[in-house]
């Protein structure tokens, strides 16, 4: 079971990084077809209230999907970002990360909330009603699936990249899971102005 689980792992990262290298591209080209968040997003946050897409225009940002029953590309995830945030320091001090759960059926805002603090204080958990995600997964071209597990429960397959978002609200290019340490750096400050 456990060599079937990392083969799905496996082919989802490769999924993963050649969607982030078709959306590069397709940003670099200033085309932002296969990226459209014109209808913006408005989430139940883990630090309290909403968030609403809105209210970032003009600020750089990341955002990643995923769940807190992720066994390791989440937490892996959460983990290197911390890092680049805390090798940034002040430069990113207003640099925000939001984890947007694609699991929102256990996903309760208070467990989100738990989960994030094991992390860079700027970073922040969404909850995403069921009815949202649908919408929200699709606006970032995001994949995400329910699979059951030989015990009675599940695991979500889920795309493995961090979004990048311009201060324009437009994608500025992706991290992908196991990307090196210095190219995630240099795409931050890239982002950053840095």
């Amino acid at each position: 079971m456990r060599r079937l689980h990392l083969a799905v792992l496996g082919a989802a990262a490769v999924l993963a990084a050649a969607l982030s290298y078709l959306l590069v591209l397709r940003a670099q080209d200033g085309a932002t077809s296969l990226f459209d968040l014109r209808d913006g997003f408005h989430l139940a946050s883990s630090k309290g209230g909403e968030v609403d897409s809105r209210d970032l225009a003009g600020k750089p940002y990341a955002v990643f999907f995923g769940y807190t029953h992720c066994p390791e590309v989440c937490p892996t995830t959460l983990y290197e970002m911390s890092n680049a945030l805390t090798k940034l320091g002040g430069a990113a001090k207003d640099f925000r990360v939001f984890f947007i759960t694609v699991d929102p059926e256990r996903d309760t805002v208070e467990k989100m909330a738990e989960y994030i603090a094991n992390f860079d204080p700027r970073m922040e958990a969404l909850v995403p009603t069921p009815e949202q995600l649908p919408k929200l997964a699709s606006d970032f071209r995001v994949y995400y699936a329910k699979v059951p597990t030989s015990d009675g429960g599940y695991v979500m397959d889920h795309t493995a990249t961090v979004f990048l978002i311009n201060a324009d609200g437009q994608l500025g290019g992706t991290i992908s899971f196991g990307e090196a340490a210095e190219m995630r750096e240099a795409k931050l400050k890239k982002l950053l102005g840095l």
